[in-house]
């Protein structure tokens, strides 16, 4: 009897934390159980589309959640309120796929996503060489179900490819969604 009491006094327990890391995440980053002008109570977000450069256009995955990590700088005039990370997957030809890290910070949004001011770094995953990673970056809003974002005139590079002029929108969507993509996209 004395060890199924503990096991049940260790399922509490542990039911208490999930509860409060829960609870805990929902006050200070509400934004994120309704991103993407979908509810999101797992305080997850995933989606893909198609990141058009002046080099091509490639299948792009985002997923990402919220962080306690993020810029301190305004940026457009709005203060940061919180930040992201997560990963992403580019796909450079059909069935190449590249992974990506994510990081980056939410500006003038509290309560909500919905026409908030994004900005996404998307960096190589380089476990051998971290040191010359390289990537680019991604301003947007959400526009309903959509994150509609562009590169504001910087350029950026990885896996050999230059990436310039570009934009992407993405609508939400599982991992398998972008699969199907890149398994159609053009050989480069």
């Amino acid at each position: 009897m004395p060890r199924r009491l503990g096991c049940l006094a260790t399922l509490f327990g542990l039911l208490l934390f999930v509860a409060l890391a829960y609870g805990a995440i929902a006050v200070f980053y509400p934004w994120s159980l309704h991103i993407g002008g979908r509810s999101t109570p797992l305080m997850y977000w995933s989606g893909s589309g198609k990141l058009l450069t002046t080099g091509g256009t490639y299948p792009l995955y985002v997923s990402l959640f919220p962080s306690s990590e993020f810029s301190q700088l305004s940026l457009d005039g709005l203060r940061p309120s919180g930040g992201v990370q997560g990963s992403g997957s580019l796909c450079t030809s059909r069935g190449v796929i590249h992974r990506l890290n994510l990081n980056g910070t939410i500006y003038g949004g509290w309560w909500s996503t919905d026409i908030r001011l994004m900005k996404f770094n998307m960096i190589e995953r380089k476990i051998f060489d971290p040191a010359h990673a390289q990537g680019f970056t991604l301003y947007g809003r959400w526009r309903g179900p959509e994150l509609v974002m562009d590169d504001r005139g910087e350029f950026g590079s990885a896996f050999g490819l230059k990436i310039e002029h570009t934009s992407a929108t993405l609508d939400w969507g599982p991992y398998s969604d972008f699969e199907a993509a890149c398994m159609n996209a053009p050989a480069h």
